[in-house]
């Protein structure tokens, strides 16, 4: 079965709203429309985004050049003492949280673009980007995707913050500066796995680790959530939308409010066995920032209490990447 989840379409009455205009009344109901979703799906669907659809394309582009690349040349960008945060992570070397065997991807991490004197930096919280040489138009395209999205991010924080009733910068600043990563995916033609196609997925049912994800339209199909009633359901957003849930981390900055939903990506079925390419983008909190609860609650979240680069530590190691 095939959900839409609601789809709310950002114009400029939000930042206006956002900005304290209490006349943009349109900007209001983008924020009740985006809060809701969210509360009750823990995704949402956003079109007038600003994420261009050539850029889009040109990242799948390189994304494909980069993905074809020999094994030994990719592997000379894997980062195993960063947790694989940075640079390229072999197939299979992925599993999600409590499962045994790993998913049917690829990735490659982009993070912040950070000055040669950045704290983070200095102090090893936040690793160096790692680019593929071999295609020079890769650092291009995806620090400008890497951008984009950080933009429309921030934007949503301020519109979780007004919609919960959380003091204005008290979430985004949580996200200042924060270890943000953009993951490109790839998921290879299923014949290439042999028997282990029959026994692992593309994704493994998992909740996001960070604050919220923002994933623009992947190459094929296979998103799916599950409801509360235990159902799984395929999401279908509308061309150019882009999907916006919450993780893990939020989660525990908002005492439990809004959740983050069990999603994974199944394999193709018939003769859709093709490759699939994705790019979601991971908001993350500074390194060093603690994940408290922003809002009252009685309830006690995983997380709390810990600093963001502690309670990422302890899932990259769940999911065997560190």
């Amino acid at each position: 079965m095939k959900i839409e989840v609601p789809l709310v379409e950002i114009d400029a009455s939000l930042n206006q709203y956002l900005a304290g205009d209490q006349s943009a009344v349109n900007g209001a109901r983008m924020i009740k429309e985006i809060g809701d979703s969210l509360r009750k799906w823990g995704f949402v669907s956003l079109s007038g985004h600003g994420l261009s659809t050539s850029l889009l394309d040109r990242a799948y582009k390189v994304a494909q050049q980069t993905f074809a690349l020999s094994e030994t040349d990719k592997l000379a960008y894997e980062d195993a003492a960063g947790g694989r945060q940075r640079g390229y992570t072999p197939l299979l070397k992925e599993k999600a949280k409590g499962q045994n065997r790993g998913d049917l991807k690829e990735f490659w991490h982009i993070g912040r673009h950070l000055t040669h004197d950045h704290p983070h930096r200095l102090s090893n919280l936040m690793r160096d980007n790692l680019y593929p040489n071999e295609v020079p138009e890769f650092e291009i395209v995806m620090r400008e995707v890497y951008e984009s999205m950080d933009q429309l991010a921030h934007q949503m924080l301020g519109v979780i913050e007004h919609y919960l009733g959380i003091n204005q910068g008290a979430l985004s600043g949580l996200a200042q500066h924060g270890n943000s990563v953009l993951r490109v995916l790839h998921y290879p033609e299923m014949e290439m796995f042999g028997t282990e196609a029959q026994e692992s997925v593309r994704a493994a049912a998992h909740e996001d680790i960070n604050l919220l994800t923002l994933l623009p339209a992947a190459t094929q199909p296979g998103l799916q959530l599950l409801t509360p009633e235990g159902e799984w359901l395929d999401i279908a957003p509308p061309a150019g939308a882009i999907i916006l849930d919450t993780g893990d981390m939020m989660t525990a900055v908002t005492g439990g409010a809004l959740p983050a939903t069990t999603h994974r990506v199944i394999n193709p079925q018939g003769a859709s066995q093709g490759a699939r390419l994705s790019m979601p983008f991971f908001m993350h909190p500074r390194p060093d920032a603690v994940l408290s609860s922003l809002i009252d609650s009685e309830q006690t979240i995983e997380g709390q209490g810990l600093t963001a680069q502690a309670f990422l530590d302890r899932r990259l190691a769940e999911n065997g990447l560190i």
